[in-house]
């Protein structure tokens, strides 16, 4: 079957394992870098071209979205579901999981344990808001941010209300949470795949910092989520709408807590630290739930 990905950078480890996976098991890849696909779009159809030639016949596409592409990205993710191609995560589940107030509502509404948050607009509301969390340390996160980037810990009251109100003065959106000191630095990451956790890894923040990130510097490991773990993961993913996915949580005083619901993990951190085969994962799902076109 015909497979299409969405990539902006063919040379990615991600999107690189993902072409041999699904070449190795027959099937015929193309990378289409979303930016250069267009639409038409009419009541008798829909159509889309890339670089001058008509795309078609293809049976699922696998949508690799970097942040800064989101909006136009999912447009050409949704053309491709609405031309009849299965995806693992559909278009309206990435734009969900990129917005990080929405996605803690709708974990929070299902029951699922997160850090305490706390949002709000108006600057004469700051004091309220910040005894709405309780004392700091407070973690400040741009609603939008990735990979760790615009997550600030602030170890005062003052420098929250100076985050803030500098935040605020940069019309950024963020949220505020509470810190989880007794994580000591280190989150797991669970990459959900369909109804299952198929690979984990403890990720621990480099000396000085509190981000594990990996991209931040942060080391992982492999890790073997709880059966508690393993069913908020899952549960997240779901949530969400996500069919693949990377949630991050915490462990907690009071369970796992989970702090991201990532549509577009990863594969070389995972990879590497698990020593699991996720790429052919990924690729099995996807053309499981697909249709010879």
């Amino acid at each position: 079957m015909k497979l299409c990905i969405l990539s902006r950078n063919t040379k990615l480890y991600s999107t690189r394992r993902l072409v041999e996976a699904g070449r190795e098991r027959g099937h015929t890849v193309r990378v289409l870098d979303p930016l250069r696909c267009y639409m038409r779009i009419s009541n008798d159809g829909f159509a889309m071209h890339c670089r001058g030639r008509p795309l078609s016949g293809y049976a699922a596409v696998i949508p690799r979205i970097g942040a800064s592409v989101t909006r136009y990205g999912s447009a050409v993710l949704r053309q491709f579901e609405l031309m009849g191609c299965a995806t693992p995560n559909p278009s309206d589940a990435i734009l969900i999981a990129r917005d990080k107030l929405r996605t803690h509502q709708l974990l929070a509404a299902h029951g699922i344990g997160l850090p305490h948050t706390v949002f709000g607009d108006n600057p004469d509301d700051t004091g309220d808001l910040l005894a709405m969390l309780g004392p700091p340390p407070h973690v400040i996160k741009l609603n939008e941010g990735t990979q760790g980037a615009g997550v600030m810990l602030t170890e005062k009251p003052s420098a929250s209300r100076g985050v803030i109100e500098a935040l605020r003065g940069l019309y950024a959106q963020f949220l505020v949470q509470e810190f989880i000191a007794e994580a000591r630095g280190a989150d797991l990451r669970c990459f959900v795949v369909g109804d299952h956790v198929i690979a984990a890894m403890r990720r621990s923040a480099p000396e000085g910092d509190f981000r594990s990130n990996l991209h931040r510097g942060g080391s992982a490991r492999a890790a073997r989520p709880s059966k508690a773990e393993r069913a908020v993961a899952v549960r997240a993913a779901q949530v969400v709408g996500l069919g693949v996915a990377g949630v991050d949580m915490i462990r907690s005083d009071r369970g796992p807590l989970v702090l991201e619901v990532n549509a577009s993990p990863g594969l070389e951190g995972i990879e590497m630290a698990s020593g699991v085969d996720v790429a052919a994962a990924i690729i099995d799902y996807t053309m499981g739930r697909a249709r010879p076109r």
